[in-house]
C-alpha cells in the first residue's frame, strides 16, 4: 500500500516486474514478515523477476529453492527509502508502452 501511495503523490510509476513484501515501522524500518518461501514461489510462478524483501529475512533465503533462488534477483531492504529507490521508476511500465503501441 506504500508504494502505491508513493507512486500517486511522485507521479513515478511502480515497476511491473517487481513484487514486495514486509511491514513498515512509524521510523521508516522495513520489518521482516513470515511466509517468505511461499511468496517468493509464488512471484516466481507469476512471471516475476525481481523480489524486494525485508532485510531482517535474510535467514530466510536458505528455505527458499535453489532453482528458484537463481532464477530471481533479490533485493534486501532496510529502510523505506530503499524501496522507493528500487521501485519507482519516472519511465512507463511495459504495460503501458505495449498500450501505446496497440
Amino acid at each position: 500500500m506504500f508504494m502505491a501511495v508513493a507512486s500517486l503523490l511522485s507521479g513515478k510509476t511502480v515497476r511491473d516486474d517487481i513484487a514486495m513484501t514486509g511491514e513498515i515501522s512509524l521510523r521508516g524500518l522495513v520489518l521482516p514478515v513470515g511466509g517468505i518461501k511461499e511468496k517468493t514461489l509464488a512471484a516466481l510462478r507469476a512471471g516475476i523477476k525481481c523480489v524486494m524483501l525485508p532485510a531482517r529475512n535474510k535467514k530466510d533465503f536458505e528455505d527458499i529453492p535453489e532453482q528458484a533462488r537463481e532464477q530471481l534477483d533479490f533485493i534486501w531492504l532496510e529502510k523505506v527509502e530503499d524501496a522507493l529507490e528500487a521501485a519507482l521508476t519516472d519511465g512507463p511500465t511495459s504495460k503501458d508502452a505495449e498500450s501505446q503501441v496497440a
